[in-house]
């Protein structure tokens, strides 16, 4: 059997009782090390877990994908996965990939950041579509992701943003010499999203288009959700641009409508006691930024 395993969203205790017991179990251990983080690093997972554990980098998840599914029809192989194992479509790839094998697989599911960021106070059923915000280069600034907030926005729906992270990447230089060379990891904080949001949003009002957002919209910066020393920040898009959050991980969210429950929710995490007092009422049950 394979088995796709959550690991949940802060330290190595928030593997669930019945996943902690098939790791125990299994011949190999794999760990999924490229989509997420987890606040504790491999040692304290292998410490807690007793076990051996194998990083499972994006190039053996995505081209060596028959390395893990090694001898899974005869005995039992985990892939470990921080959050819920199908936070990222590159799991549901193995899965296909196994079932092609005429491997069975199983799948023990855990706290994601996509339920787990119901903890700022937004109704999780007021979620739109996710985007990814990603790292700008210099010849790189795509604005994509913005378009989809706009979406959201018109149908009244929150935005759940996902930061980007860049672990084991190389630089052009040394993916074109062949080089196994690595850039440090990067983690994109909500400042650095809120930057790059207010650039787009400068940049289409010199375009003359309608504003899906402006600086004054009221946006939900979160940090290492689940952890001990998790961070939750509402305020204005101007106002996350300057906000430290701390270590990562970061998302963030652009709010649609807000319920009156929802505002008052967050006025618990505002980023200064004024933050929220721009919000427009549109009927008795509804707000606006």
């Amino acid at each position: 059997m394979l088995y796709f395993i959550g690991l949940g969203l802060g330290d190595a205790k928030d593997i669930t009782v019945k996943g902690l017991e098939i790791v125990k179990q299994c011949s190999r251990v794999y760990l999924e090390a490229y989509t997420s983080i987890l606040t504790v690093g491999k040692d304290a997972l292998e410490e807690y877990y007793g076990r051996e554990l194998l990083l499972a980098d994006r190039d053996m998840v995505e081209q060596e994908a028959d390395e893990i599914l090694k001898g899974a029809d005869v005995s039992d192989v985990a892939f470990l996965v921080v959050g819920d194992p199908f936070g990222a479509t590159t799991h549901s790839d193995l899965v296909l990939r196994a079932v092609n094998a005429g491997i069975q697989y199983r799948v023990i599911h855990n706290a994601s950041i996509m339920n787990a960021v119901g903890c700022c106070g937004l109704q999780l059923y007021n979620f739109g579509e996710t985007v990814s915000i990603v790292f700008w280069t210099d010849t790189w600034r795509p604005e994509s992701f913005y378009d989809k907030i706009k979406k959201n926005r018109d149908l009244g729906m929150h935005t759940l943003c996902l930061l980007d992270i860049k672990v084991k990447e190389q630089s052009m230089e040394n993916l074109m010499r062949g080089r196994k060379i690595y850039e440090p990891p990067r983690f994109m904080t909500v400042s650095q999203a809120a930057e790059q949001l207010l650039e787009i949003v400068q940049n289409r009002r010199e375009r003359g288009d309608d504003l899906a957002i402006s600086e004054e919209t009221i946006c939900v910066g979160l940090a290492r959700v689940g952890a001990e020393d998790q961070v939750i920040r509402a305020g204005t898009l101007r106002q996350l641009a300057s906000c430290d959050l701390g270590g990562p991980l970061h998302s963030m969210i652009v709010t649609g409508h807000l319920h009156p429950l929802e505002v008052d929710m967050l006025r618990l995490s505002a980023a200064t006691p004024d933050a929220l007092q721009d919000l427009r009422m549109t009927d008795s049950s509804t707000y606006t930024s």
